[in-house]
C-alpha cells in the first residue's frame, strides 16, 4: 500500500498536518500507535480561542470547556498573586474531544486514520509500521515528546497528572504553585475542567512525579483520582532541524511546545498547519525548498518568543526558593495589573518576567541568573 505522506501520531499537530496534506488533493494516512485518538490525553488543555481559529478549529459539543477568567500564582511561602485572565480568551477543553474533532476534519479532506498501529522506522520506500510496510513520499514524525528522549534526555522532565473529583476546584480559575523543592524547574498546577472537577498536575527535576503528585494532593485532602497519566515532557525549545531529507518533524517531537509550561495546542498545531502546507506544496513542484519553508515559518513565528521563554526558563531554574519568595514579596498591584492586560496567558512566567523589571527586584536574581537577567529583560520590553 502507498501513500504520498504517513504521519505517525494522531494528536493535534499530526492531525492538522495530515488535514491540509489532504487537503491539498494528496493521499494521507495517520497512523496512531494508542487503542483511541486523543487518548491518553496528557495535555492540560489551556489554549486560546483565537489560537484554535487560528488552527481551523471552532470548539463545539464536548470539546469546549469553559473560560478561564483567572489564575492564582503561588510563591514556595505562601504568598500569592491573582491574574486577571479574561482578556486573554484562555479556554480550558477537552483534549480528547479536540483530537477527535480535527480528526475527523482531516478525514473528510481524505486522510486515512488507524489507530492501534506504531511506527516502527523509515524504509528505502517509505516507512514500517506494526501493521506492515506502507510506501510514501514523505514521513511525518509527531509522536510527541516521547520520540526526543533518546536524543537529549536533558530536556525531558517527568510530570505526572490527575484527573480528580474535588470541592476545592473552582471553575475558570488556573492556580500555579512554583517550588524548587518540590517541583525543580518547574511547578505543580490545578486547572478546572469545571466546578468540583480538573486536572492537578506536576512536573520538576529529578522527581519521581506520581509520589511528588501524590504528597501534593495529601495536603489537600477531599479528592478522589478518576484518571492518572504519566508522561515526558520537553523544556529546551526546537530542535536544531525540521526537516531531515524526506522526514519532516512537527509538533512536541520538533519542541514546538512551549519551554516554560510545556504547553502546545498552538504552537504545535501551527507547526503541524504550516508543515501540511509545505509538504503539499513540495509533492507538487518536487522542490525540496518548500518542505524547508515550513522552518523557516515556524520559527519567524515562533523563535523570537521561544528564545525569551527560554531565557525565563533559566532564570527561574536558577533562583531557589528564598529567591522566589523575595520575588513575589516584591509584586505591586501596578505589575500584575500589567501582567493581566497581555495578550498571552504563559502565566507564571510572563507575570515573573515583569517582575523582575521592578524597582529593587532584580537585585535579589542578579548574582543567580548572571547576564541572562539583562538579556530578557531586554527582550522583554523592561529596562
Amino acid at each position: 500500500m502507498n501513500h504520498d505522506v504517513v504521519i505517525a501520531g494522531g494528536s493535534v499537530a499530526g492531525l492538522v498536518c495530515a488535514r491540509e496534506v489532504a487537503a491539498g488533493g494528496h493521499s494521507v494516512l495517520v497512523v496512531e500507535e494508542d487503542y483511541e485518538v486523543g487518548t491518553p490525553e496528557h495535555c492540560g488543555g489551556l489554549v486560546s480561542a483565537a489560537g484554535l481559529e487560528e488552527l481551523g478549529v471552532v470548539p463545539f459539543g464536548g470539546t469546549r470547556g469553559h473560560r478561564i477568567e483567572s489564575a492564582q500564582v503561588f510563591a514556595p511561602n505562601g504568598d500569592s498573586f491573582t491574574i486577571d485572565s479574561k482578556r486573554q480568551g484562555v479556554l480550558e477543553v477537552s483534549r480528547r474531544e479536540l483530537d477527535k474533532q480535527i480528526a475527523h476534519q482531516a478525514q473528510k479532506k481524505g486522510a486515512a486514520i488507524r489507530v492501534r498501529t506504531s511506527f516502527q522506522g523509515v524504509t528505502g520506500e517509505g516507512v514500517r509500521t506494526s501493521g506492515g510496510e506502507v510506501g510514501c513520499r514523505v514521513f511525518v514524525d509527531a509522536r510527541g515528546a516521547s520520540s526526543l528522549v533518546q536524543k537529549d534526555r536533558t530536556g525531558i522532565l517527568p510530570s505526572a497528572q490527575y484527573e480528580i473529583y474535588a470541592d476545592w476546584i473552582r471553575k475558570g480559575s488556573v492556580e500555579v504553585y512554583l517550588d524548587q523543592e518540590r517541583s525543580p524547574g518547574f511547578f505543580a498546577w490545578v486547572i478546572p475542567s469545571g466546578h468540583g472537577r480538573g486536572k492537578v498536575g506536576i512536573a520538576g527535576r529529578g522527581i519521581n512525579a506520581a509520589g511528588a503528585l501524590d504528597r501534593f494532593l495529601g495536603e489537600r485532602k477531599g479528592y478522589s483520582v478518576i484518571r492518572k497519566i504519566y508522561a515526558p515532557i520537553w523544556t529546551k525549545g526546537p530542535i536544531k532541524g525540521f526537516v531531515d531529507g524526506k522526514t519532516v518533524i512537527v509538533g512536541d517531537a520538533a519542541g514546538q511546545a512551549k519551554p516554560t509550561t510545556a504547553g502546545g495546542i498552538y504552537s504545535s498545531g501551527m507547526g503541524g498547519l504550516l508543515a501540511g502546507r509545505a509538504i503539499s506544496k513540495f509533492l507538487s513542484t518536487g522542490k525540496g525548498s518548500d518542505l524547508g519553508q515550513y522552518q523557516r515559518e515556524w520559527k519567524g513565528r515562533f523563535g523570537g518568543e521561544f528564545e525569551r521563554l527560554l531565557l525565563a526558563r533559566r532564570i527561574l531554574e536558577r533562583a531557589g526558593n528564598d529567591t522566589i519568595n523575595k520575588l513575589f514579596g516584591s509584586i505591586t498591584p501596578e505589575i500584575v495589573k500589567e501582567a493581566s492586560e497581555k495578550d498571552d496567558f504563559d502565566f507564571h512566567v510572563g507575570a515573573i518576567v515583569r517582575l523582575l523589571g521592578a524597582k529593587g527586584s532584580a537585585r535579589a536574581v542578579r548574582t543567580v541568573v548572571g547576564g541572562e537577567l539583562r538579556r530578557i529583560l531586554g527582550r522583554s520590553g523592561q529596562g
